[in-house]
């Protein structure tokens, strides 16, 4: 067996395991629409944010240049799994490359719509305000038919950035599913413990397996 190198830096794992917490918290807290739910959104975005930065300042493993690769090879990769020869990688194979993106990419929706939704209620630091009540008293037909427009224009928007986030969620709440059978499949086929290196860093050196 190759020799154990270090190449999950304590951020990539902080941030992997914070993130599992967060969206797990926010995934089962969403139809409760409590502050809980909403802070576990910015902790995302916080996260999201973080990694974008440190994808680009981080360690060599970390570093999106390091493992980005082409479609082609990901799908590559997934074949190998079914039979055949595959190879092993020290960071992100060509896949799970693929599902990072992903996941980033259905994150960065999820929560963007989340503050968009968000927002339009009157909350959060996007906030707008708020429209008033048509009053038939104190304003004109005219002001109150602009009004209601207005406030039936705002439902609406609403009700489409809502549909998005919970898109987004689901969607997301898949990716992890195919996710975490790609770590299982992978460990099985490279005979190493994937998760438990998210854990301690370490992972076998370079060496291509059958």
């Amino acid at each position: 067996m190759a020799d154990r190198i270090y190449v999950w830096d304590r951020f990539v794992r902080l941030f992997h395991w914070t993130l599992v917490a967060a969206f797990a918290t926010a995934y089962l807290t969403g139809e409760e629409d409590t502050d809980l739910h909403f802070y576990a959104g910015y902790l995302i975005c916080a996260l999201l944010v973080s990694r974008l930065v440190w994808g680009f300042i981080g360690g060599r493993y970390a570093r999106f240049t390091n493992f980005v690769t082409p479609p082609a090879a990901a799908l590559g990769y997934l074949k190998s799994l079914v039979g055949g020869p595959v190879k092993h990688y020290v960071g992100h194979n060509p896949a799970g490359a693929w599902m990072v993106l992903l996941l980033l990419a259905s994150l960065t929706l999820t929560v963007g719509s989340g503050l968009r939704a968000y927002g339009l209620e009157g909350h959060g630091p996007f906030a707008v305000e708020r429209l008033p009540k048509p009053d038939s008293a104190t304003m004109s037909e005219s002001e109150v038919a602009t009004l209601r427009a207005a406030r039936k224009a705002r439902h609406a928007d609403e009700e489409f950035w809502e549909e998005i986030h919970e898109l987004g969620a689901n969607g997301t709440l898949l990716l992890v599913g195919l996710h975490v059978v790609g770590v299982v499949v992978s460990s099985l086929r490279h005979r190493e413990n994937l998760a438990r290196a998210m854990v301690t860093g370490y992972k076998q050196g370079p060496a291509d397996e059958a």
